[in-house]
């Protein structure tokens, strides 16, 4: 099954190259909701994106689909965190899911290429694993054509939007190294040089063509086609070094999450390199909340210095050696550096498919370069930067969906999650209590579960950020 997965993600996903978008226009077996119908609930850091996933399960997308369009959204209205350029990994789940559900993997891969062997190579970038990490969870879990679910994003880019409170934030705290990028000064600053803020216009034309692209042509070729290699050219100009066997080897890839038992209910966490879900499953088995945000940093620590300190590792293999070390009660290897900065989201359909995401640049901007007229800002090679704490939990039971969280904000990532869940299934709603200093969340409750009385189930974003829950109507 691997191997056929692999096998497509390597290969151009053909498209009708002749069609022009339509932001409303779905697969013709999507009708939509009857009137008043119970939809699913949506959470995001950034409200934009929480407005398309809210539309795609209008339009009678599953969570799937809607996690796909938020995913590519947040690219677009985010992408200090989450650009084209960006990694992470999601938890996805469908009710009667064995095990609680898969786990897709597409962290920020390094490239091959360091500075001694091109010397202007600088700024090393990421491999770009969004496009096709979410293609990977949305061909197992989705209902739309993936090329459906992009026209979102392609509108958001073309037509503009205004910036948000998080990403005129996060320009503020770079803008001086930021704009001095010529690519990304174009792009992210007002007429009179300084950055973007809050409520202003941002325009990105050259992004929306590089999705158009996508649209059209298929995830496949910013891997192996002429957009792929415009990327590595544009890559290659601002210093990020990359080349397109970096592209065409760099595979997501789809693993077994870590998994707890509460009582009836089983939590799923993701599995490592996104130790961030092993970190959360430590802090959700902490006796105290102040306890659990030590633990989850120095069990992380310990496992980084077992495993190294970057994505490494392949198959199961791994998920059960991090299942024995959580079982075994986790370890102590100090604290973690400073680590880069991150997003996430949640959403839940009517029938309780489930799909939680973290997603990160690796350092706010990644690189602080654009990939030449391809609009894409590169994500920071994780050769030179500490691993961020990717980090999503779902909780079942039975065959019912009862909850989701993924968190963000650095170090305290993890343990936010793991905090957030023992709180959700205590009985407690989501955003009742922010739990640590920097970590935010983003979750889903069903107290009855899903299927079931959708009426009970709610959403929260941290309410000391500046995301957007919506549902489940």
């Amino acid at each position: 099954m691997r191997t056929a997965l692999s096998a497509v993600l390597a290969i151009s996903v053909a498209g009708c190259a002749g069609h022009r978008y339509s932001p409303m226009r779905l697969v013709s077996h999507m009708f939509g909701p009857s009137p008043g119908a119970l939809i699913g609930t949506v959470s995001s850091d950034e409200p934009q994106a929480t407005l398309v996933g809210r539309d795609i399960l209008q339009r009678g997308g599953n969570a799937a689909d809607a996690a796909t369009a938020m995913g590519l959204a947040l690219s677009v209205t985010l992408p200090s965190r989450a650009s084209l350029g960006s990694g992470g990994a999601c938890l996805a789940y469908r009710p009667g899911d064995q095990n609680g559900g898969r786990a897709f993997m597409f962290l920020p891969v390094a490239g091959t290429v360091t500075a001694p062997d091109m010397p202007h190579a600088d700024r090393p970038a990421a491999v770009p694993m969004l496009a096709r990490g979410l293609y990977l969870m949305h061909l197992q879990y989705g209902s739309a054509a993936f090329s459906e679910l992009v026209p979102d994003a392609i509108a958001l880019a073309a037509n503009g939007i205004n910036v948000s409170r998080q990403l005129a934030g996060d320009l503020a705290a770079v803008q001086v190294p930021l704009l001095a990028d010529p690519g990304i000064r174009a792009v992210f600053s007002r007429s009179d040089g300084k950055a973007l803020a809050e409520g202003d216009a941002l325009v990105q034309t050259h992004l929306s063509g590089a999705l158009d692209q996508i649209r059209s042509m298929g995830v496949g070729d910013l891997y192996n086609g002429a957009l792929g290699q415009s990327f590595v050219a544009g890559s290659q100009g601002a210093g990020g070094g990359l080349q397109m066997s970096d592209m065409r080897s760099a595979i997501p890839s789809e693993r077994l999450p870590l998994s707890l038992s509460s009582g009836e209910t089983q939590v799923a966490f993701l599995p490592p390199p996104a130790d961030g879900g092993l970190g959360s499953a430590i802090a959700f088995r902490a006796a105290s909340s102040s306890d659990a945000a030590t633990r989850a940093q120095a069990s992380i620590a310990a496992w980084r210095a077992q495993n190294g300190n970057h994505a490494s590792g392949t198959g199961d293999d791994m998920t059960a050696r991090a299942q024995a070390f959580v079982n075994g009660g986790g370890g102590s290897g100090g604290g973690l550096p400073s680590l880069p900065a991150s997003t996430s989201f949640t959403v839940v359909d009517h029938s309780g498919m489930a799909v939680a995401c973290s997603l990160s640049m690796d350092n706010l901007f990644g690189t602080g370069r654009m990939a030449g007229n391809t609009g894409i800002v590169l994500g920071a090679s994780p050769a030179r930067l500490p691993l961020p704490l990717f980090t999503a939990a779902i909780a079942s039971q039975g065959r019912a969906f009862r909850a989701a969280a993924a968190g963000s904000g650095q170090n305290d990532a993890a343990a936010a999650v793991g905090i957030a869940m023992r709180q959700i299934l205590a009985g407690q709603t989501p955003d009742a209590h922010p739990v640590t200093a920097q970590g935010r969340i983003n979750a889903v409750s069903c107290p009855h579960g899903l299927p079931g009385d959708a009426s009970t189930c709610a959403a929260a974003t941290d309410p000391r950020g500046a995301g957007l829950a919506m549902g489940p109507r």
